[in-house]
């Protein structure tokens, strides 16, 4: 399957490639003189295929015994328009471990935390380990992307209202495991259907 990544190989190959629009309804694929360029203008056919703006990739995902999961493929948001400045470009890589959103089970019945805002969340999850921006920011990018999702807005303001209230605990409890040593990006998933990501992360070899 031809995917962005082998694409954008296939560029770097031969840098002035143009693809095909033949039995296509996107527009027409421009030659480019420089993966860069390929890049970019990659990222803005696959947004308008995907219909989600700001995304970037698939959200595919591998599963542990125990309700956590990580990535199989790199997904990512980027900013645009007014938010270019304010926001910065995440890229989620493959093998990062989250658990979608954190929400508490008794919320359960009315906001799953693998719902229509997973992508979201994982995005957000990321941040809040990472941290390469203020929690502000991140709240503030989930909140956009559920948006760009076309989430419902009563969940939206719901689950943005959680995360302002109660996100300082988990910002602060990621500083201090990545500071104990804790990782969450995994360059060995497990074969296992019984393991959970309690063992798994003890392994030393994993990461």
């Amino acid at each position: 399957m031809l995917t962005r990544r082998t694409t954008l190989a296939c560029v770097g190959m031969f840098p002035f490639v143009a693809v095909s629009a033949e039995n296509s309804d996107a527009a027409p694929r421009p030659a480019f003189a420089d993966a860069e360029a390929a890049d970019r203008w990659m990222r803005n056919w696959m947004r308008a295929e995907l219909k989600v703006r700001g995304t970037e990739g698939m959200l595919y995902v591998g599963r542990f015994a125990d309700p956590y999961y990580f990535t199989l493929d790199e997904i990512g948001w980027a900013p645009e328009g007014d938010q270019i400045g304010r926001y910065q470009r995440v890229r989620v890589p493959i093998g990062f471990v989250t658990d979608f959103a954190s929400i508490p089970r008794i919320f359960w019945s009315a906001l799953r935390p693998d719902g229509e805002y997973s992508y979201a969340a994982v995005i957000h999850d990321y941040l809040y380990w990472e941290q390469p921006c203020d929690r502000l920011s991140a709240d503030e990018i989930f909140k956009i992307c559920m948006e760009e999702f076309k989430i419902g807005s009563t969940t939206i303001a719901a689950i943005y209202a959680g995360v302002r209230l109660g996100g300082e605990s988990a910002w602060q409890e990621n500083l201090k495991l990545k500071a104990s040593g804790k990782r969450r990006v995994l360059t060995r998933t497990p074969k296992d259907p019984k393991i959970k990501w309690e063992q798994w992360q003890t392994m030393t070899d994993v990461f």
